[in-house]
């Protein structure tokens, strides 16, 4: 792995600072937000005057990282926010004319700051670099859509009455159609590819399709979709959310994560062959075999909400098994049929709820541990022609946030590779959240059994 030095963040080049100034003066750019996440994956921002971008560009942003909850310890809380000037977009819907930068989190002696998810990606990426290896992802989100009515009890409670009636690939209309609509032209502007937009399997589900890109840039844009979608969405009077499994009678909502492993020298896709059953080739079977050896540590990072296990519970083709397949949904990973042509590897654990910084970090690092040891693939878990599936084989992926924390604190790769900064603030931060689950007594358990215990 590189030494963390190599991957300070570079003074940005006169050229870079001069391009961001035109852009934001032909703009008619007033306000600036300098964006971050935080190690949940909360979108973070603090905005100046445009009449400070040039300096601020070239010298960061001092904030209190105290202030942000799990961020930064009080000893830790002197931070700054160092803009990466590729990542600048005008945001077409802000009145005063606003744009945005991504930013990475920085010590004050210039250090990059190791709670900072997106420096978790980088060094994750650092690693496959120095193996001559390129990892790219592409990413299907998938969300629902609600119409915002406050019930007869007031705006606490809503109806989660879904946007339309429509299903999987039907033709959608009205505010929710024009709202993804308009989300996939702003995400272009940001500078992001789009490979589709269509309705999914239950009323109010959508779906928006990031084009294969660099790992970090498909993790940029993940968070810039999710930005997009709840401006848009409150200004449609539409109630947005990306909680895994939001209905008990609709299907979850994931983020299906197609990876691609390509030679930094020749740009050849590394993971088909010509021959064998699955046309997979030795680095691709190492690849998806240590993927599936870090699984059911991986999901406490991936899907990390106590929500998230309702939708890991099997069926509505969400994935609760250790296993990889090309049919069978069921299983954590899938080759798609197509992947001869386009060497891709979905995952299909991840929902839409997790830090996309963190998530990919985790995923490239198992990989990358599975060629490294040569770990050997297990058969598919896969269904012939006419036969039912068949799990027999495969081990279970967790069934309730606290156990995906246990096996995430017993995987030394997973926490070295998330550093020890952040996993103690994630564990701590879901831990939290599990014992607090664990204790509320719910509305079904009141039904259930308050006459009849």
């Amino acid at each position: 792995m590189k030494p963390i030095d190599w991957l300070q963040p570079p003074e940005p080049s006169q050229a870079a600072i001069d391009a961001v100034l035109r852009a934001a003066h032909d703009g008619a750019v007033e306000f600036v937000h300098f964006q971050f996440t935080d190690i949940p994956g909360g979108l973070k921002s603090l905005s100046i005057p445009a009449s400070r971008l040039e300096e601020s560009l070239s010298r960061g942003v001092w904030f209190d990282g105290s202030s942000v909850e799990g961020l930064a310890r009080v000893a830790e809380s002197d931070l700054y926010l160092r803009p990466d000037p590729s990542t600048f977009a005008v945001i077409p819907w802000e009145r005063p004319t606003t744009a945005r930068l991504v930013c990475d989190l920085a010590t004050p002696d210039g250090q990059p700051f190791l709670a900072d998810p997106r420096f978790v990606l980088k060094r994750s990426i650092a690693a496959a670099v120095e193996q001559g290896l390129d990892y790219r992802v592409g990413a299907e989100v998938e969300f629902y859509l609600f119409e915002d009515i406050p019930d007869r009890h007031g705006a606490s409670r809503r109806s989660f009455k879904p946007a339309d009636t429509r299903s999987y690939f039907e033709l959608a209309a009205g505010r929710a159609a024009a709202l993804c609509q308009d989300a996939v032209r702003a995400l272009q502007n940001f500078g992001f590819r789009v490979t589709s937009t269509h309705h999914e399997v239950s009323p109010g589900q959508f779906e928006i399709d990031l084009a294969e890109d660099d790992a970090l840039r498909t993790a940029d844009a993940i968070v810039a979709l999710k930005f997009i979608l709840r401006i848009l969405a409150s200004q449609s009077g539409l109630l947005l959310t990306f909680m895994p499994k939001p209905r008990e009678d609709s299907s979850g909502s994931g983020v299906h994560l197609s990876q691609g492993i390509v030679d930094q020298a020749t740009g050849q896709n590394l993971l088909t062959a010509t021959t064998g059953e699955y046309q997979l080739s030795p680095i691709a079977q190492h690849f998806v075999a240590g993927q599936l050896a870090h699984a059911r540590g991986m999901c406490a990072v991936l899907a990390p909400l106590v929500n998230s296990y309702k939708r890991l519970i099997g069926g509505d083709e969400a994935p609760n098994r250790v296993s990889w397949a090309h049919v069978n949904r069921g299983a954590f990973i899938r080759i798609p049929r197509v992947s001869a042509d386009t060497g891709l590897v979905e995952v299909r654990a991840a929902d839409p709820s997790c830090n996309p910084y963190l998530a990919l970090a985790v995923l490239l690092a198992s990989g990358l541990d599975g060629i490294a040891n040569q770990t050997p693939l297990p058969a598919p878990d896969d269904q012939e022609p006419g036969q039912e599936l068949s799990y027999t084989t495969a081990t279970e992926l967790p069934s309730t946030l606290g156990e995906a924390l246990e096996e995430l604190e017993w995987d030394m790769v997973l926490r070295s590779v998330l550093g020890q900064p952040v996993f103690e603030r994630l564990l701590a931060e879901k831990e939290r959240e599990w014992l607090a689950y664990r204790h509320h007594i719910s509305d079904w358990e009141i039904e259930a059994y308050l006459e009849r215990a």
